[in-house]
């Protein structure tokens, strides 16, 4: 047995984020690298905003002095002028700040989110099996916006306030370096409480972006799945279910403001101390005239400036954090590692198959625990059709899925011509397999859009013997808008007959010489079935076909027929060679004819 598979799993991951601001900085720093310059600019922008809050304060002083004090009347003019012209300096630098961070902050947001989408693209097939469509949602779309709205608008802050603390921490000192003393000392006090909301952060966002991603998935189930959901009057389950979930959300939620949300007032609290110990000593320095009142009123005045923000940081701090955090997640996700994302590098071109597909031992599991192949070995000839039938669950649909390697084998080969698919590229090795499932997979848009998925650059020639060959050509010909026709998300407004004859069109429009039929119309009823059937036949003209069918009647004319049962190949032969055989293939072969054969005769008995 194979070791233990590693699966990538969304919520396990979690668990190794941190709010470290290197990595995320070596994170972010490859998408805000492009947009350096405008970022820069954004920086600059914030140096005068911050600054000229200083220019303020710093006027205040004169102010009191020469006109309060020594009434001045010239320069009680100058000084209104002097502040509204920084203003309005100010002012134009707030907006043209704002409109460079949001440039850079959604450039950025638009690149994060392109690469992530592109990594959802390489992620293996495991990684869908074991994670749902809220997670994945809240990881590959909602970590992008909140990594950078977060640092994007928080940093903008963060400059901008760290900008105008320097210009005011200089007025403070220029002012009273005795005052500054005491105003600056007391901000110690606000480091460690800063780590405890830290750490807890982190704890309840990560069990609150849980309980958000099963509220994603909620609405998916609840739009794919609303007619099961009405025919078995589920809808007050959902709904409670819904409502449990949400409970909890609101419960993290809560928890959350408890938990750090007391950062702000503590802050209020501290900033008081400060303001209450100048006002204490400052009186003082003023009785013994070691400073005059103008240059105490500018202090106190800077002083306010000063502690403002530093009031608000709290929030800010949280923003940041969860920003960082999802950075993190998103570094995760990028350097994970899958199969499918390795290097194509060296890798051979599959051209064509000239002489047969081969399994040579191949065992595979999904899982590590649970063996689903164990020690297959078969042959596909080209140019013949080979069919594979067995119990359910037998591991028929999982040959198929490993020959394109949607799944990686874990012990054994499987060749095309003699060679390890593993040393051909995967694009050339898919591009050269068509398959039709039993339930297939229509995108939203127009038939012509869906057909194309199977040749881009399709010619309206090559659409049209496409189209003719699936016995779709009546059916569109009625259609208003034709080929143009909107079908839907998942092909919702086409019958189960007209999406699997659409499939199959997409798959003759590809023009692959293998050919994979997985159990394709096993869901659709009789008259269906012979139209798709008659559809199918045109699809394996002059093609190597592989067939998984339910319904023997769809494979006696295979050249070669593998029974396959709990994992392993049990008999082979043709149809008329298994049937003689008297094996497992026979008995499911005339318990088939025997329900077919009544079925017959009852239309004949109600025809009378």
């Amino acid at each position: 047995m194979s070791k233990k598979k590693d699966i990538i799993i969304l919520d396990k991951m979690d668990e190794k984020v941190s709010t470290n601001f290197v990595r995320g900085y070596k994170t972010f720093w490859p998408f805000l690298k492009p947009y350096f310059f405008w970022a820069v600019l954004g920086v600059i922008l914030t140096i005068p905003v911050g600054a000229l809050d200083a220019v303020v304060a710093s006027f205040l002083k004169p102010f009191m002095d020469n006109v309060m004090v020594a009434q001045d009347a010239e320069f009680s003019t100058l000084v209104p002028v002097f502040i509204i012209g920084f203003t309005v300096i100010q002012g134009i630098c707030i907006y043209a700040s704002n409109i460079v961070n949001a440039y850079v902050g959604s450039k950025v947001s638009m690149d994060l989110k392109n690469a992530l989408f592109k990594r959802l693209l390489r992620f293996e097939s495991r990684f869908f099996d074991k994670n749902t469509s809220g997670s994945v949602i809240m990881r590959f779309a909602g970590d992008a916006d909140t990594a950078t709205s977060g640092l994007i608008a928080n940093l903008k802050l963060f400059l901008q306030k760290f900008f105008s603390s320097l210009a005011l921490v200089v007025v403070l000192l220029y002012n009273s370096w005795e005052l500054s003393f005491i105003a600056v000392g007391v901000l110690l006090l606000i480091v460690y409480p800063m780590k405890i909301v830290r750490k807890r952060i982190k704890q309840i966002t990560l069990r609150t972006l849980s309980s958000g991603a099963k509220l994603n998935t909620y609405y998916y189930e609840t739009y794919s799945g609303i007619k099961t959901i009405k025919s078995f009057n589920l809808q007050d389950q959902m709904a409670t279910s819904y409502k449990d979930n949400y409970k909890s959300l609101f419960v993290l939620g809560m928890k959350i403001v408890r938990d750090t949300n007391w950062l702000a007032p503590f802050m209020h609290l501290v900033t008081a101390f400060g303001v209450a110990g100048v006002l204490y000593f400052g009186l003082h320095l003023i009785e013994t005239k070691d400073i005059t009142a103008g240059t105490f009123v500018a202090f106190l005045a800077a002083l306010i400036m000063l502690y403002t923000p530093i009031k608000s940081i709290g929030n800010n701090y949280i923003a940041v954090q969860n920003s960082l955090l999802a950075l993190d997640r998103i570094s995760q996700l990028l350097h994970a590692e899958s199969f499918e994302s390795a290097s194509e590098d060296g890798k051979d071109e599959l051209t064509e198959i000239k002489k047969d597909i081969t399994f040579d031992n191949v065992t595979f599991s999904y899982d590590g625990e649970k063996t689903i192949l164990d020690s297959i070995s078969l042959k596909v000839p080209v140019g013949t059709k080979v069919a594979l039938v067995g119990n359910s669950g037998g591991g028929k649909s999982t040959v198929c899925s490993l020959i394109p390697r949607l799944y990686d084998i874990d012990k054994g080969s499987i060749k095309v011509d003699g060679k390890d698919i593993r040393e051909y590229s995967l694009s050339s090795l898919r591009d050269k397999i068509s398959m039709v499932f039993q339930d297939n997979f229509l995108f939203a848009g127009t038939i012509r859009d869906n057909l194309l998925y199977g040749k881009k650059d399709a010619t309206q020639e090559q659409i049209e013997f496409a189209i003719k060959s699936a016995y779709l050509d009546d059916f569109i010909d009625k259609l208003p808008d034709g080929l143009d026709t909107v079908i839907g998300e998942r092909g919702l407004l086409l019958s189960g007959g007209q999406r699997q004859r659409l499939a199959i069109a997409r798959a003759i429009l590809k023009n692959a010489p293998l050919v994979i039929l997985d159990e394709a119309t096993s869901a659709l009823d009789n008259k269906s079935e012979k139209v798709v059937q008659r559809a199918l036949d045109k699809l394996m003209e002059g093609r190597t076909t592989i067939v998984i069918a339910h319904r023997l009647s769809t494979v006696m004319d295979a050249d070669m027929i593998y029974v396959i049962n709990d994992g392993h190949i049990v008999e082979q032969g043709s149809h008329q060679q298994l049937v003689e055989l008297g094996g497992a293939y026979s008995v499911l072969y005339k318990s088939q004819f025997s329900k077919t054969h009544k079925s017959t005769e009852s239309e004949k008995i109600e025809q009378n």
